[in-house]
């Protein structure tokens, strides 16, 4: 997405690599893009990942899948996780409850 990378924040010092388009009740639904490396920590809701393009591995708690688009991961709300060894072209929609 060519808005990507939004401005840099105290947290995220090399730019912003999402987009929340849609909150309500407590559902968000987030693009996610991220480039070179994915430094999101575990969070407080649970998520699914769609994979819409490009291929990698994500990694939940101690395991490690391949992913590539179409794929659908659920992540518990506390779990480590992250996306590596992503193509430039990664890209996943997540959905937090």
């Amino acid at each position: 997405m060519k808005r990507l990378p939004l401005p840099a924040t105290e947290k995220w010092k090399e730019g912003v690599w999402d987009i929340e388009p849609f909150e309500k009740d407590g559902v968000k639904l987030i693009f996610f893009a991220p480039k070179n490396r994915d430094y999101q920590t575990s969070h407080e809701e649970d998520e699914f990942y769609f994979i819409i393009s490009g291929t990698g591995r994500i990694h939940i708690a101690e395991n490690s899948y391949g992913f590539e688009p179409g794929d659908a991961f659920f992540v518990p709300r506390g779990v480590e996780h992250r996306f590596t060894e992503f193509t430039e072209d990664f890209s996943t929609w997540a959905v937090f409850f």
